[in-house]
């Protein structure tokens, strides 16, 4: 049964003044606004003007036969000149071009998978948009067809880039590239959130940043990916074959590609295993207090985090995660040592 928005039945007190811009030259009288002004979040259902001149734009409705703007989400409302919309506080990650995601498949397909992204619609995945093992260029015959599900099959990970947008808002997805494909050997995390909207722009992941990079632990190197749509691998670092000396010239990509759909994990010892949760840990903590995630900010509070438990461990105490303080109080215990030493 589909979900309808009502409007309050009791009218509710007027605004005192328009939404605020600075680049707008259009004001509203009191009677056209009908909140407060100084509650900055609108929520669903509230009347925001019955003023004609205002057009309505994304997170407003107009019912049928009126001319009152309604808000539909619960965010801060924007005026663009005559355009009034509602920013939610939180939303699905909206897909744009260029966007390193990660992604887990849903279904198989003939010539394509379906891949959910934390995007409102489900991503696709063309067969002719992925590296065939080899390294071979060449057209999908009906033979790669049938070995579709050997590439790819309900529940693996991978990391993609955004190709193109449909009209629709689906994306089209992409894997021509070594450095991208199926993902294994590590923890899958999602960022509650972290997708759109005000909250996930004040802690979320850095579109502008490097998003791919490997992270030296006390137990080796890890491999960080950091998807813009909230989705988050972090895996144990394999060291690829890169010498002559291992491979021949002209196997050199087609020996790479061996392992590049494989399912099956490698040993990961023990202490790998734990860098692994504690930086998973880690990321959720700085989400939690509004922090944005870029590779600069995990190094500081990862190197944080060891000195403050290796502190604590030299005076007979616990760890941080011994404490069970949480993700959140470890974070902010290493940022509240961390502006010490800048103020310092």
């Amino acid at each position: 049964m589909p979900v309808s928005i009502l409007p309050p039945s009791a009218p509710l007190p007027p605004r005192r003044d328009a939404p605020s811009d600075d680049d707008s030259d259009v004001s509203m009288s009191d009677d056209d606004v009908p909140t407060s002004q100084t509650k900055s979040i609108v929520t669903p259902g509230e009347h925001i003007t019955s003023d004609p001149q205002w057009m309505r734009g994304h997170g407003t409705y107009v019912p049928a036969g009126e001319t009152t703007i309604i808000s539909t989400v619960a965010g801060h409302m924007h005026k663009t000149n005559k355009l009034l919309s509602v920013q939610p506080l939180r939303a699905r990650y909206q897909p744009e071009i260029g966007d390193l995601v990660v992604g887990r498949i849903v279904s198989v397909q003939t010539k394509k998978w379906s891949v959910d992204i934390a995007a409102p619609m489900l991503a696709n995945l063309p067969l002719s948009s992925i590296n065939l093992p080899g390294g071979i260029l060449r057209r999908r015959t009906a033979v790669d067809e049938l070995n579709i599900r050997t590439f790819f099959s309900e529940g693996d990970l991978l990391v993609a880039e955004v190709q193109s947008l449909h009209q629709d808002n689906t994306a089209s997805l992409h894997t021509r590239s070594l450095k991208y494909g199926k993902l294994r050997n590590g923890l899958f995390t999602s960022l509650s959130g972290a997708g759109g909207g005000i909250l996930s722009r004040r802690g979320g992941v850095v579109r502008s940043r490097r998003q791919v990079f490997t992270l030296n632990t006390a137990a080796g190197e890890i491999d960080v990916v950091l998807g813009v749509n909230g989705y988050i691998f972090i895996s144990k670092h394999i060291k690829p074959a890169t010498s002559a000396t291992d491979v021949g010239i002209n196997r050199l990509e087609e020996a790479v590609s061996e392992t590049l759909y494989s399912s099956q994990n490698d040993d990961i010892e023990p202490a790998v295993m734990r860098e692994i949760t504690r930086v998973s840990t880690l990321i959720k903590g700085l989400v939690a207090c509004g922090m944005r995630v870029d590779e600069d900010m995990i190094v500081k509070v990862y190197e944080g985090a060891v000195e403050l438990e290796a502190e604590e461990r030299s005076m007979g105490g616990p760890g941080g995660a011994d404490r069970g303080i949480g993700a959140k109080g470890v974070v902010e215990a290493v940022l509240g040592r961390l502006e010490v030493e800048a103020g310092g």
